[in-house]
């Protein structure tokens, strides 16, 4: 009786289901398929043999990534570049989602849209190319540091400037297109909250503070939890080409690492081990903030 219950949901529903189909199959193909290549982690890999043929090592390779000298830099690494951007890039996606939604003149409101979106369609390469023009050598912030003061600053080769610039080209190139799920879950609020508070005297700023805020706390904690479950995953491009010899204290992270000893060195062994143990501690760090929101009274992700 179940089965034919489903069946014929199924049958009423069937073009929702033909418009997630290839969604479905992407995740299928790209994410969960490649899943059976986990198996190189507890392997000897190498290309002539194959992977089934190639000869079992069990946590060799996990105890040889634990006890590298460059195991601790890489955490370091990593996790402040995530805690810098989770601190400074995600509370601004709010804030500009919020001023955004704040502005009344509809044309000046497209307007402001359009434009910050447009930097999230630029490549990274573009946006290494912008950086090098403002703040290299001979680039714009160094001749008026030049002309104001009488000297210059090595920005990109400075293991002190290395992560602001990093987080500045996240919020330049991805702010706008961050604000997209905000400003959907701002248009959901019911406007006669708005016209109550105004009756009982509120201005703009008491409006945003007791109800737009509240509104949005929902989707601050799915959003927070889905970015906890990247926190050891860093943006390669943008990281790969901010790299120089000069800064690699400071940028050497996972997502490098894994392409410098893995790609480069041909041990793709090693390179699956560091990206299966970036998963497994990303895993637990959702359940644990999954579980703790859930304590705490909001809706999780499950």
């Amino acid at each position: 009786m179940t089965g034919l219950l489903r069946l014929n949901h199924i049958k009423r529903l069937w073009p929702f289901y033909l418009l997630a189909a290839p969604g479905i199959l992407y995740f299928i193909v790209f994410h969960y398929v490649p899943m059976w290549g986990l198996l190189l982690a507890f392997k000897d890999f190498s290309p002539f043999i194959g992977i089934w043929d190639s000869p079992w090592v069990g946590l060799e390779h996990f105890r040889d990534f634990f006890s590298t000298n460059d195991f601790w830099l890489l955490l370091k690494n990593t996790l402040l570049l995530s805690f810098y951007n989770l601190i400074v890039f995600f509370p601004v996606t709010i804030l500009l989602a919020i001023m955004l939604s704040e502005l009344r003149f509809s044309l000046f409101k497209r307007v402001s849209q359009t434009i910050v979106y447009l930097p999230h369609f630029l490549s990274w390469v573009v946006i290494y190319g912008i950086t090098i023009s403002f703040f290299g050598p001979s680039g714009v912030i160094n001749h008026v540091l030049e002309d104001w003061f009488g000297g210059s600053a090595n920005f990109l080769i400075s293991n002190d400037w290395f992560r602001p610039l990093v987080v500045f080209q996240a919020i330049w190139k991805d702010a706008g297109w961050g604000t997209i799920i905000f400003l959907a879950a701002l248009a959901g609020i019911n406007p006669e909250l708005y016209e109550a508070a105004k009756v009982d005297g509120a201005n703009r700023f008491q409006n945003i503070w007791h109800i737009t805020l509240p509104s949005l706390k929902s989707t601050i904690v799915i959003l927070l939890l889905l970015r906890l479950g990247s926190s050891l995953d860093s943006n390669f491009m943008q990281i790969f080409l901010m790299t120089n010899s000069l800064n690699l204290d400071v940028s050497n992270v996972f997502d490098l690492y894994v392409y410098h000893v893995g790609l480069e060195q041909f041990n793709y062994s090693f390179g699956i081990t560091v990206g299966m143990f970036k998963s497994v501690v990303s895993l637990i760090l959702v359940l644990a903030a999954n579980y703790a929101a859930r304590w705490m009274g909001e809706d999780g992700i499950f």
